[in-house]
């Protein structure tokens, strides 16, 4: 039986080879919000790999919103045009579809990179202003947010709508909105974070008022023919944060919006992490499930997925229909030939690696037809 992870699939007008994602994983290596050499080379291996997605890093839709100094933006035209040198990449030589993921950090913003601690910044480091649903922290020694208004909505949803249409005209085919890891909308989703009393607080219809005016924005701007998704945080894992329950209701609100896929990760709204999420294989594969059935739309899963078989497996039995990797791919950037070969599913290689293919190693050398035989 052909596998399954490697078979093609459409969303649209947009075709994916096969059902392998590179998941947005932030480099923090900007300057300024530009992408530059280091991006570049990170994404394009990827376009290059086999996968049938690559999604670039969560990109900030205006300065304050970026995690880190760091942190690619897409908010100005030196970024925009640097992104496209990189689009041009892709469609020279890639074979997987390009995609972007935009966000705004909202209260986990204005931090230091990882390798450098990755606490909030101090004024003299060059900290800057942080917002979020509340003026909650969202640990102790955290910059304290502010509470956003109006204006602060207004502002933010627009800038959404601004950088979704750089996206497009830099030549990006799929978007995907981050609502997850305690960021700014999956702030707003979550009681954990959100404590406002008025219509943006208090009941999930009132906490997911404020993304879905986001989604419904760039919704608005973004191309029929190109793909548009949203990143949640199923749980938070912990009360009072938000539920699977919650997350599968979000998720058929969007769908009836327009949303065509949901990446299905969790937490993010706590410092502190569950065990079950440094312990358990594939953890957030239930939470995808629960996704796709209860919302009926197409997910993707991701989180602690590196074997080829347990991948196959998420796709053959319908619990999700993409699966994503990460650290998976930082390890081992040829993952999705890897499991090609190891699945029996064919994937694209560009010509300059054609002769790395396992199938021409056994006509150079046939004692390797003979070992992978035994």
């Amino acid at each position: 039986m052909a596998s399954q992870l490697f078979t093609p699939i459409e969303i649209g007008d947009v075709a994916f080879p096969n059902r392998v994602v590179v998941a947005p994983m932030c480099q923090y290596s900007a300057d300024e919000g530009v992408p530059n050499d280091w991006h570049l080379m990170h994404l394009g291996q990827y376009a290059v790999s086999g996968a049938g997605l690559v999604i670039a890093e969560a990109t900030a839709v205006e300065a304050i919103g970026r995690i880190t100094p760091g942190c690619l933006g897409l908010y100005n035209d030196e970024q925009e045009d640097a992104f496209a040198r990189i689009i041009a990449f892709f469609e020279a030589h890639g074979a997987a579809v390009p995609g972007i993921q935009l966000g705004h950090a909202g209260r986990k913003a204005s931090t230091n990179v990882p390798w450098q601690g990755g606490k909030p910044l101090s004024n003299d480091e060059g900290a800057w202003p942080t917002i979020g649903p509340s003026a909650v922290q969202f640990a102790d020694g955290w910059h304290t947010p502010v509470e956003m208004d109006r204006t602060d909505m207004d502002r933010v949803r627009d800038a959404f709508v601004a950088s979704a249409k750089r996206a497009d005209r830099v030549g990006f085919k799929l978007l995907e909105l981050h609502g997850a890891h305690g960021y700014l909308m999956s702030a707003f989703l979550s009681p954990i974070a959100n404590h406002r009393d008025d219509e943006y607080g208090g009941s999930l219809e009132n906490r997911m008022r404020y993304p879905l005016e986001i989604f419904e924005a760039v919704r608005a701007v973004w191309p029929k023919n190109k793909v548009l998704g949203v990143r949640l945080s199923g749980t938070d894992w912990e009360a009072p944060g938000i539920t699977i329950e919650e997350t599968v209701e979000v998720s058929a609100a969007l769908k009836a919006r327009g949303c065509d896929f949901i990446h299905v990760s969790s937490g993010g709204n706590l410092a502190t992490r569950p065990p079950v999420a440094t312990t358990s294989i594939g953890y957030q594969v239930p939470l995808a499930e629960k996704i796709k059935a209860g919302a009926d739309v197409t997910t993707m899963a991701v989180g602690m997925i590196r074997d080829p078989h347990m991948a196959e497996d998420i796709i053959a039995s319908g619990k999700a229909d993409f699966v994503a990797l990460a650290r998976g791919v930082l390890y081992d950037p040829h993952w999705a030939m890897h499991a090609a070969q190891v699945l029996g599913g064919e994937v694209s290689y560009p010509n300059q690696y054609l002769r790395s293919e396992p199938k021409f190693w056994s006509k150079a050398f046939p004692e390797f037809e003979k070992a992978a035989a035994d």
